[in-house]
């Protein structure tokens, strides 16, 4: 029965209540372990000296957040804010060629900061998958572009390629991983929907138009080659209702989570605490879900901080970019939990949605997220906690299904749909939904953080 009736108003916002004195207690008690083991022998290496008015040293454990707002921070400014005022002029005078600037800005870009070997190599695999995308065979284009991924995600061809760029840059590691493996999953959206189209092939530089893009070239998101090309040619420019004022909106929005976060940080060390098990051990049940519930949240506000930026630069070229990633708080589905819309389209598009259909039958559901998460396997990079975590979605997600199949039968359907109230069906899903949802957050603090600390907290939810 499809559930089409909210919740009272009241009960809504009584829920809302509990749940935030829940996280505000529990997190008083991470924020008393975190002042109480400040100077911790284990803390040392990634716990430093934070704002100096703040009087408190800083979480500095996720390497990635902090290269972007201090070693990349102007990088990122420099190139952007270019790309902007030179994209912006192009606009305004002549708009038929801005698809063409894109690409030229991105190689040069890509060029200053990468240099020649690193262009080459992109540009290599560019040609080889557009080569192979002329053949109109779509199990070629995905077997090309596998093999491709896997030659950056696997020994010893992703050691031979990474040194083609060694060098003095200090983020060549970083830039190098997120810019080739992006390419390749353009490259095979590329080819994919060169093979569908009947009159004709698409050029070479609509390949390099749409890989160069700079917002998404590094770090994505995917957008399909299809919408891309569709809404990077489109002749007239023209402003949704209210477009720049929420563009704003959403700029300063960004701003105050990057210094919330940061402020954040300075009193609850939610990613140096997991790292050591002796003193999670020590916390109450209520500090440790908590903790294993911030760690899926700070993971969402940093997706959502890094493809909004990127997103809003891509609205200011009159581009519709991905969303950011549903609230962890809302993902109460394994078919909702993607921390990527981008990747997550992609795959839904050209695998999932192709090999699943309608996901009404088990059999082609289990064939469709087998695929699925074989080719995550692969992007994410093959490695034990990968496969673990892997094989944990893939069950949720047939699981669901199964679930699903279940209750369909009589006579479960019959009292769901002649006895039960559409309200009260919301909520008795929604009590089975909390299962799943602590499903979804222990099977991600896997790729999070570690085996061992996903154990200790199923342990306390499971058997304490």
């Amino acid at each position: 029965m499809g559930l089409k009736a909210a919740l009272p108003k009241a009960e809504l916002c009584l829920y809302a209540l509990v749940l935030s004195l829940a996280i505000l207690w529990a997190a008083s008690w991470i924020c008393e372990a975190s002042a109480e083991n400040m100077s911790r022998r284990s803390f040392k290496s990634s716990v430093k000296q934070g704002w100096a008015y703040i009087g408190r040293k800083m979480d500095v454990a996720d390497f990635e957040w902090v290269m972007w707002f201090t070693k990349f921070r102007n990088y990122i400014l420099f190139a952007l804010s270019g790309h902007v005022l030179f994209g912006k002029a192009i606009s305004m005078t002549v708009p038929q060629h801005r698809s063409l600037y894109f690409m030229a800005y991105g190689i040069l870009a890509v060029l200053a900061t990468m240099g020649v070997s690193y262009l080459m190599l992109i540009l290599v695999h560019c040609i080889l998958l557009y080569s192979i995308g002329l053949a109109k065979q779509k199990w070629l284009c995905f077997a090309a572009g596998l093999c491709s991924l896997a030659t950056f995600k696997l020994e010893p061809m992703s050691s031979w390629q990474t040194g083609f760029v060694t060098g003095t840059f200090h983020l060549h590691d970083v830039l190098f991983y997120g810019g080739s493996g992006f390419t390749i999953m353009r490259c095979m959206s590329f080819a994919l929907e060169n093979a569908e189209r009947k009159d004709g092939n698409y050029s070479i530089l609509d390949l390099l138009v749409y890989n160069f893009y700079l917002p998404f070239f590094f770090f994505g998101p995917v957008m399909t080659f299809d919408q891309f090309h569709a809404q990077v040619n489109h002749s007239k420019l023209i402003r949704k209702e209210n477009e720049m004022w929420n563009i704003r909106k959403y700029a300063i929005a960004h701003l105050t989570v990057i210094i919330l976060v940061d402020i954040f940080f300075h009193y609850l060390y939610i990613l140096t605490i997991p790292s050591d098990l002796k003193l999670v051990a020590r916390l109450s049940d209520w500090a440790l879900a908590c903790l294993a519930y911030f760690n899926l949240v700070y993971d969402w506000i940093k997706a959502a901080v890094m493809f909004g930026v990127v997103g809003t630069v891509a609205r200011l070229d009159y581009l519709d970019p991905p969303k950011p990633p549903k609230c962890i708080t809302m993902l109460y589905v394994f078919a909702e939990t993607h921390f990527d819309r981008g990747i997550n389209d992609w795959l839904c598009k050209y695998v999932y949605d192709y090999l699943g259909e309608d996901h009404d039958n088990i059999l082609k559901e289990l064939l469709a997220t087998i695929c699925t998460f074989l080719i995550t396997t692969l992007w994410l990079g093959p490695e034990t906690v990968v496969y673990i975590w892997s094989v944990c979605n893939c069950f949720g997600l047939n699981f669901e299904l199964w679930v699903q199949k279940f209750f369909q039968l009589e006579p479960f359907a019959s009292i769901e749909a002649n006895q039960i109230s559409e309200a009260m069906s919301r909520r008795i899903r929604g009590v089975f939904g909390a299962t799943n949802f602590w499903a979804i957050i222990l099977y991600n603090i896997l790729s999070l953080n570690s085996v061992d600390f996903a154990l200790l907290v199923a342990r306390r939810l499971f058997l304490t």
